[in-house]
């Protein structure tokens, strides 16, 4: 992944942080925008994940902080509902002077809201996605209910909302009655896409309802169900993400794009480019990625070294069987293949080496369906001894590494 940090001006002049999460590699179909939820920050987990996904089906995402939130300038307490508002439609206008306009925004709760009133005054947008978003932001006021009285007193009030202590003052509260019941919503005729879970504690589901009612079709409603409203597993980032892709390309009329062969003299390439473990590898026209799991500071978004190996071993005893029986004209319908990968201690070794010397030990499990008699199954037994890959782990290999200049 290619992530880069800028930043740009909101409408006072204060410098918002940003940063753009690029495709890895080939064209880019479309910029999207992503607003994060309430007092979150661009590097909140669903906000820096979703765009990471997203950037893996070739949308370039922008994710920034609010004025006064994370690293952006300004004092939070003089921000408000239409000042978050603004804060998406000046991040539209950088992408526009200085990459391509966004086709799409992204919000998540607070941010969702704000998100939809934006689209209706940004022409090139041409689709808005929201995550567990409020239908209004007085939505906002159950989490002050046990400070309204001292806003409304003093003005204002110190709030602590998880690690974070923000202060409000009673402007914030009039701001978002100005915009209550969305009525811009009823007139933003441009496809939507509602992602909520059933289990959301935070913002209820009536409030997808809601959004449902009163926008316009074409509009889509996906249950996030089991997920809480942060997202915090990642196997909804990663489905979010790819329901976004696939709706943008049916919805927004944006082609899909496949990576494109990389042209080298190299069988296969292997690229990190971030501070993470994440690699892209490509072999002539196909693509994918492998990774470390979280366990060890990855981000498990694709398959070990490791796992690989063993899927190479699996996958060439399975087709070295299929070719084998299609050869024979055996009736074998199904090969499946377990491979498990271990270091063991070496059982021929000297003596005195044993407790310092482990090899790999790969286990390799075969389950064959069809209308085989037993000789035929000891066959193929035999038979997946001479898959190639099988030869190439059992024998001594040499590796040579040379420097690219």
């Amino acid at each position: 992944m290619k992530s880069k940090k800028i930043s740009f001006q909101n409408q006072h002049g204060e410098q918002l942080s940003a940063r753009i999460e690029f495709p890895p590699e080939g064209q880019i179909k479309s910029y999207a925008i992503f607003a994060h939820c309430f007092t979150c920050g661009k590097n909140a987990y669903a906000a820096r994940h979703v765009a990471r996904q997203l950037a893996l089906h070739n949308v370039a995402v922008m994710r920034f902080d609010f004025t006064g939130i994370g690293e952006s300038e300004g004092a939070f307490s003089q921000t408000n509902f239409t000042s978050n508002v603004s804060d998406i439609i000046e991040a539209a206008g950088y992408l526009s002077d200085h990459y391509e306009p966004a086709s799409l925004l992204i919000g998540h709760s607070w941010g969702g809201t704000a998100a939809l009133v934006a689209a209706g005054e940004l022409d090139e947008i041409k689709g808005v996605c929201t995550i567990g978003s409020p239908y209004d932001p007085s939505h906002i006021d159950h989490i002050l209910s046990d400070h309204l009285e001292e806003i409304n007193q003093k003005g204002h009030a110190q709030i602590q909302l998880g690690p974070n202590s923000i202060r409000i003052k009673r402007q914030f509260l009039d701001d978002i009655q100005q915009h209550s019941h969305m009525k811009g919503l009823e007139d933003l005729k441009k496809p939507l896409l509602i992602f909520h879970s059933p289990q959301d504690r935070v913002v209820g589901i009536q409030n997808a309802a809601q959004i449902y009612k009163a926008a316009h079709h074409p509009k889509s409603f996906l249950s996030l169900d089991q997920s809480d409203h942060m997202l915090s597993e990642k196997r909804f980032v990663h489905y979010t993400a790819a329901m976004i892709a696939n709706w943008a390309d049916h919805h927004l009329g944006i082609q899909p794009e496949t990576s494109p062969a990389v042209k080298t003299p190299y069988q296969t390439i292997s690229r990190i480019s971030e501070p993470g473990y994440t690699t892209q590898i490509w072999s002539g026209n196909h693509h994918w990625i492998a990774d470390e799991p979280l366990r060890i500071g990855g981000e498990n978004l694709g398959p070990t070294p490791y796992d690989m190996l063993s899927a190479a071993l699996g996958t060439c005893t399975a087709m070295t069987l299929r070719m084998y029986a299609n050869r024979k004209k055996w009736d074998l319908k199904e090969v499946e293949v377990h491979v498990e990968n271990n270091k063991e201690h070496a059982d021929d070794l000297p003596e005195n080496d044993k407790k310092k010397a482990k090899i790999d030990v790969f286990r390799r499990y075969i389950e064959v369906k069809g209308a085989l008699d037993q000789q035929q199954i000891d066959r193929l037994l035999e038979i997946a001894d001479k898959c190639p890959v099988h030869k190439t782990l059992s024998t001594t290999n040499k590796i040579i590494t040379e420097l690219i200049k």
